[in-house]
This record gives C-alpha cells, structure tokens and sequence, in this order.
C-alpha cells in the first residue's frame, strides 16, 4: 500500500517534470550526499582508493565527489524515465554507428548485448527496442518488492522490450528469429567459487560467466556497447563485435574482452561507473589455480 502511494502521489507526478527542473532537485541531491547524508560514502571511497591506487588522495577525492555528481543526476534520470517519451529518448541516446547491428540483422543471428552499470543503463533498456533492429530482450532478477518489480517493468517494456526472467532466459534463444538480448555482466557474483576471476581495477575479482555460458551454448554473437555522457542528460553508444563465432575462442578470451573493455571505459569517465555497491565482497579462493583448471576442463568438456 504505501510503495503504491509513493508512486502515484509523489515518484510517478515528480517524473513528468521536464529535465531542467529535475536537474535541480539532482542539485540538492547532490549536496545532501556530499555533506548531511554521506550515502554508502565508506564503500564509495574503499573502492575507488583500491581501483585507482596511483591516485593522490586529494585526486580520489575528487573521484568520490564526482561518482555523487553523477549519481545524483542518475537517480532523477532513473524517475523521469518513467515518464519519458520515445521521442525524448532518441533525442538523448545517440548510436554512433548503428550499421553494426543492421549489419548482424541482416544475417539472421541473435546478438548478446554486453555491457555494465555504466551511465545510464536505465535509459539504454527503456530505450533498446527502439535503438537496434531486433526484437528486443532484457534478462533480469525480480525486486523482492513486487508492486515495484511490476512497475518498473511495464516502464521498460513500454516501447517493445520483454523483461525476462533469468531463471528462464533460455526460451528467448529458441526462437526463429533473430533478437537482441541485453545483459549487464557486472554485478558481484552469488558465489565466489563459480565466479571467472581475473584482473580488474588492479584486483583480482570475480566476474559473471554468464555471456561466455550463453553465447557457447546458443551460438550467438556478442557486441559490446560502450555508453558515453556527452553532457547532462545526453549519451552516446557505440557497438563492437566481439565475436560471431564463440567456439572458436578460448576458454575465458570471451569474458576477459567484455570485462576489459567496461575497464577501459570505466576508466576514461572514472565517476560515472556505480561505484556504491560491493563489487569485491568476495574472498579469493585459497585454491584458486585448483579451481580454474577444474572451471576450464568442465567447459572444454561441455562446449569443444
């Protein structure tokens, strides 16, 4: 009942404001993270010092007020994309080079759209289904609060994306024709001994497995989108092929290109990665080379 209220009575009216009036708001949100209501500020600073350790502190800092900028202004783009129009959206979301995917279309394979939470991903589901030539798909995990689960899903799907279900992604590769499949990759794995670890931000992580898995298993092509903010409220993306032919990769090349490359992009606008959730909460495995030998016979035995 009161998320219902939340919603109709203050979240939902709030997102029908134009931008330059929520930018405002972002403002003050702005202010209050930075000095009353220091959000998630230790984990914010604990991560930023471990991925960027050749930075003064004083530099760091000026990251951590950064990441707050940022996060501010996404916070107001994530409420006023309940409301936006696909006419806004185009306006906002710029595809630098849309021949790419016109090109796969043209082939009749279904793609893996790779990315993480990266500017503003929001806005890139909302907007997928009109941006690429496929019939569009998201694989996600239910909110443990179903009045808002429901609500933000009819808001993604309002323009032609189908949210699935992760538990059940695998119907959406039966299908004749060829779609588009968004997976953001780089959420803190469940468990740490059926992570890919590798190198990221100058530490060793645990990684998702799940495109390589999925494109092995599916045969599909996978592209990876950089997202890039322009300026306040405008982003540009960019496609890049990784593979259309996964089998022909070694075990890992595949997860090591896509993490890479948020790397690099994380990298160039350090501020705009979502820096507040505990991405290494995990414990290195003690037998770690143990268990990556043991992570790359089960694959090599499943898929070559």
């Amino acid at each position: 009942m009161m998320s219902a209220i939340l919603y109709y009575c203050v979240v939902y009216p709030l997102s029908l404001l134009p931008l330059w009036i929520l930018y405002r708001l972002s403002d003050l949100l702005f202010l209050l993270f930075i000095s009353i209501i220091p959000y998630r500020k230790k984990v914010v600073q604990g991560n930023i010092e471990k991925s960027f350790p050749d930075l003064s502190p004083k530099d760091q800092a000026v990251l951590v007020r950064g990441f707050y900028r940022h996060f501010s202004d996404l916070l107001i783009e994530s409420i006023k994309n309940l409301s936006i129009s696909n006419e806004e959206l185009l306006r906002r979301m710029k595809v630098i080079n849309p021949e790419v995917l016109k090109n796969l279309e043209k082939k009749g394979k279904s793609v893996l759209l790779v990315s993480g939470h990266f500017n503003n991903w929001e806005w890139f589901i909302t907007s997928q289904a009109l941006l690429v030539p496929f019939e569009s798909y998201g694989i996600g995990m239910p909110l443990s609060n179903g009045f808002w689960d429901k609500k933000l899903t009819e808001r993604r799907q309002r323009f032609g994306l189908k949210v699935v279900n992760a538990k059940n992604y695998k119907e959406m590769f039966l299908q004749e024709k060829p779609v588009s499949v968004l997976v953001l990759s780089d959420q803190a794995p469940a468990d740490a001994r059926k992570s890919y670890w590798m190198d990221f931000l100058h530490q060793q992580s645990p990684v998702l497995f799940g495109v390589e898995q999925m494109a092995n298993e599916f045969d599909l092509t996978v592209v990876y989108f950089t997202m890039k903010k322009i300026k306040r409220g405008q982003y540009s993306l960019e496609f890049k092929v990784l593979t259309e032919e996964p089998k022909s990769l070694p075990y890992g090349e595949l997860t090591e290109k896509h993490v890479h490359l948020l790397e690099e992009s994380i990298i160039e606008q350090p501020c705009n990665w979502l820096w507040s959730h505990k991405r290494w909460k995990r414990e290195l495995p003690t037998d770690l080379d143990a268990l990556k030998a043991a992570q790359k016979s089960k694959f090599e035995d499943k898929y070559r």
